[in-house]
This record gives structure tokens, C-alpha cells and sequence, in this order.
């Protein structure tokens, strides 16, 4: 429709069609209703009650659907005194929405024990309630949790992570180690990679087999925290934080339906409030483990190099939708340490993490590693705006960010990440200036090789 159409209706007190012209009778008509009747366009019988409750003209814009199109429509309600006048500007025609085409199913891997979801972020979208009740655990409570709070994911015989390194990679894995959090039972973990209808990657669909069992009293030294002070979480927080996170992404996602973009932008900033929330939960699970006096790392031979190429496949994603290039060239060489794998690969991931968030679109995130003597160096540097001398021993301390009015972290992740690499016998510094970009540097003890 090339020109503006204007419909016109008038409606009582009631809220019932009293008259319409043409037009607005037969868009009414064909969504099931007639005049002396409620008006049939739920977007249209709503600013009408609107308009009449407050008392005031009411204008706003709204999409209709009207047989194989969808009508984007600017409406004015406004009050009289018998009823409620409404005028509707039709500025565009276009085809209807439809729901993409489903993408194919995925099988989980033949023979689990029982199996499992995550989206492209390892976060859980889908888990049996009576496969959680037989594996111990509240399946609702784990929806949009990490996969990691179910399992503690370990290296395999040759010291590679499966799941990681599938994930880097968009493949199918399987011969996964790892330890069910609940009851400190032994498992493997293999998933087949679910794409969306675009052909993107969305996750994976897993699976959990039986292996040999640790003893259940054994602590969970990773975490330092109770099994009681996990489960008060669980259900304080995670739980109800995370059925917000997956009601918000259903809405955005337009799973019922479509919606007004509005409705959907405001999904999407409900979603990733709540996953905000979610990662200062597991921070402050992590602060409390470290603090500990018997807090510890285990010290196993790695390879930085290894690690740095992982942290950056988890990041990739987040990179392009930001506009920014990591680039790891500089990761192709073996580079031996002495630290523990998990602890370095969630330092590492904070480092590129934060370098990508704090980088203009455009920029470029360079990954550098070198020997120094006894010391192994895993260099992230950034093109993002720099940090003052002033703050640069304040942003290691808990809950302090350079700028606090910008979207971050918490404030705990370079407080962790240097605690840990402390207590893996290195260091964790920054060397930055004013718009200079910054340079923070991870040292760890040096390998055999």
C-alpha cells in the first residue's frame, strides 16, 4: 500500500463497535466481528480500554495480523463522552510472519543412561525430570544453569577436553570424563551438535553413560563449598533465576507466537539480566571458595597454548556478534606450565571475555605467549579505551570496576582470576594506559618441554 490509509471507528461505553467506516468494518469482520459487538483486533480493543480508563488520547504504533499479511499500523484512541473514537493510519502491507522452518531433530547418542540439552552457550535447556530425580538433582532447578554446576568436567587420558574442543569446533564429541556434582558419581559425556534453521550452531544433544564411582564423601576441593550450601542455592537463586532466563528467551524467541519488537527487546534485556545475575551467583560461589584457608589447586602439566586456543574457540560467537577479531596466530607453538587445566581456562576465558566486551567494534584482541626464565607469560591485549595507573591495582580488588556505570561483570572476575593464578604460583598483572588499550598478563610456572 503505497499511500496512508486512515480507518475510522467509533465505540460506546462498553467498548462496543457503534460504527466504522468501510475499511475498518471489514478488517473487523474478517478477524470475527461485526459492529454492535466487541471490536474483534485485540491490539485495537486495548487502546480503546486504555484510552478510556486514563481518560486521555492514547496514540501508538502496533502490527496487526489481517488473513496473509500483516498490517503495521499507527492507532489513535481518544475518549468521548460516550465512548472511545479510533483512528488507525495504515502505513505498511507486508507478507505475514511465518515460523521458520524446524531444524532436523538431533538423536542423543545411542546406549546413555539418560540424556540432555545445551544451547550454543553450554547452558542447559532441556533435562527429564525423572532423569534428574534418578541422577539426584532438581532437573527445573538446573534449566539455563551452566552444564558445568551438574558436571565438573575433567581432561581425558591425553589431557584434552572433549566437550570443549567439540565445542570450538561445531562436532559431535564423546569420551567426556567428568563427576556428577550430586552425588560425586563418575561418568562420560558424549553429544551430537544441534544447528538452528538458519544452519548456525545451537548446542548440543547429550548424553550420560555410567562409569566407575569416586567415593561419595569425597570433597569437592574445586569449590571448597557444602553439598547443603550448593542445594540452598540451587533453590534460593539459581532455580528461580534460571525459569526467568528461559521464560524470557521463549518470549524473545517468539515461541507462542510473534510479537511487537518492543516486547521482544524487553525479553531480551529480562533474559540477560537474569544470566548476569546467574554469573554473579557462580562468582560469589567462586569467592567463597578461595578465601578458604584450605583452598588449593591441583598442579598438572598443561599446555598455555592449548588453553588460549580453547578460551578463544569459546569466544569466538560472542566476537563476531561484537564486531571484534581475536587473533591467536601466536598460539600455534606448545607452551608448557605448571597450573591446574580447569582454573586456567576459567582465568583465560575471563581475560578474553572482558577484552572483547571493552573493545570497539572493529578492533582486534591479540592472544601473545613467551618463556621468561622459570615463567611461562599468556599475554591479552586489547584496543579498548585503557585504564589510569589509579585504577589499576583497584580493579584486581572485590567488586570494583574501572567505569561502574557501563554493562560488565561483576566485579569479582579479576579478583578470582588473580587469586587463582596465585595460588597456581604465578601472578596476574595489567599494563595499560589511557586510551592505549590494555595488556593483561598471566604468568604460571613453567613446564618440562
Amino acid at each position: 500500500m503505497s499511500d496512508v490509509v486512515i480507518l475510522t471507528a467509533a465505540l460506546d461505553g462498553d467498548d462496543r463497535l457503534r460504527e466504522a467506516d468501510a475499511t475498518f468494518a471489514a478488517i473487523n469482520d474478517r478477524a470475527g466481528g461485526r459492529v454492535g459487538a466487541a471490536v474483534a483486533v485485540p491490539q485495537f480493543a486495548a487502546l480503546a480500554r486504555l484510552a478510556r480508563r486514563l481518560g486521555i488520547p492514547i496514540e501508538r504504533a502496533v502490527t496487526i495480523a489481517d488473513g496473509d499479511v500483516d498490517l503495521d499500523c499507527w492507532v489513535k484512541a481518544a475518549p468521548r463522552e460516550h465512548g472511545v473514537a479510533l483512528a488507525v493510519s495504515l502505513m505498511r502491507e507486508r507478507p505475514a510472519w511465518r515460523a521458520p522452518a524446524a531444524a532436523a531433530e538431533v538423536p542423543p547418542p545411542p546406549g546413555a543412561e539418560w540424556t540432555w540439552e545445551v544451547d550454543a552457550e553450554l547452558r542447559v535447556t532441556r533435562i527429564a525430570p525423572e532423569d534428574g530425580a534418578r541422577a539426584g538433582f532438581d532437573a527445573t532447578v538446573a534449566l539455563a544453569s551452566p552444564l558445568t554446576r551438574l558436571f565438573a568436567l575433567e581432561p581425558d587420558a591425553s589431557g584434552a577436553m572433549p566437550l570443549l574442543d567439540a565445542m570450538a569446533e561445531r562436532r559431535d564429541f564423546d569420551g567426556q570424563p567428568a563427576t556428577l556434582r550430586a552425588n560425586a558419581t563418575r561418568v562420560m559425556l558424549a553429544g551430537a551438535v544441534r544447528v538452528d534453521a538458519g544452519g548456525s550452531f545451537a548446542g548440543f544433544v547429550g548424553g550420560t553413560f555410567a562409569a566407575e564411582k569416586v567415593v561419595a564423601a569425597a570433597p569437592a576441593r574445586e569449590s571448597g563449598l557444602s553439598a547443603a550450601f550448593h542445594a540452598r542455592l540451587d533453590r534460593m537463586l539459581r532455580g528461580p533465576l534460571g525459569r526467568i532466563v528461559a521464560n524470557a528467551d521463549s518470549i524473545n524467541a517468539g515461541s507462542e507466537g510473534p510479537l511487537d519488537a518492543h516486547y521482544t527487546d524487553y525479553a531480551a534485556d529480562i533474559a540477560s539480566a537474569g544470566r548476569h545475575l546467574i554469573g554473579l551467583v557462580d562468582d560469589l560461589v567462586d569467592m567463597e571458595a578461595i578465601e578458604r584457608d584450605d583452598f588449593t589447586t591441583e598442579r598438572d602439566a598443561i599446555d598455555l597454548a592449548d588453553l588460549m586456543r580453547r578460551a578463544a574457540g569459546l569466544l569466538a560467537v560472542r566476537a563476531a556478534d561484537n564486531g571484534v577479531t581475536i587473533d591467536r596466530s601466536e598460539c600455534d607453538r606448545p607452551m608448557p606450565a605448571i597450573g591446574e587445566f580447569r582454573r586456567t581456562l576459567q582465568i583465560l576465558v575471563n581475560l578474553i571475555g572482558n577484552a572483547v566486551r571493552y573493545s570497539p567494534r572493529g578492533a582486534t584482541v591479540w592472544l601473545h605467549l613467551q618463556r621468561d626464565g622459570d615463567r611461562v607469560v599468556a599475554i591479552v591485549a586489547d584496543q579498548g579505551k585503557g585504564i589510569a595507573i589509579e585504577d589499576q591495582a583497584r580493579i584486581f580488588e572485590k567488586f570494583e570496576r574501572v567505569d561502574p556505570s557501563e554493562q560488565g561483570g561483576s566485579g569479582l572476575g579479576l579478583y578470582i582470576a588473580r587469586k587463582l593464578a596465585r595460588a597456581m604460583g604465578g601472578d596476574l598483572t595489567v599494563d595499560s594506559a589511557p586510551g592505549m588499550g590494555a595488556r593483561f598478563i598471566l604468568s604460571l610456572p613453567a613446564g618440562q618441554g
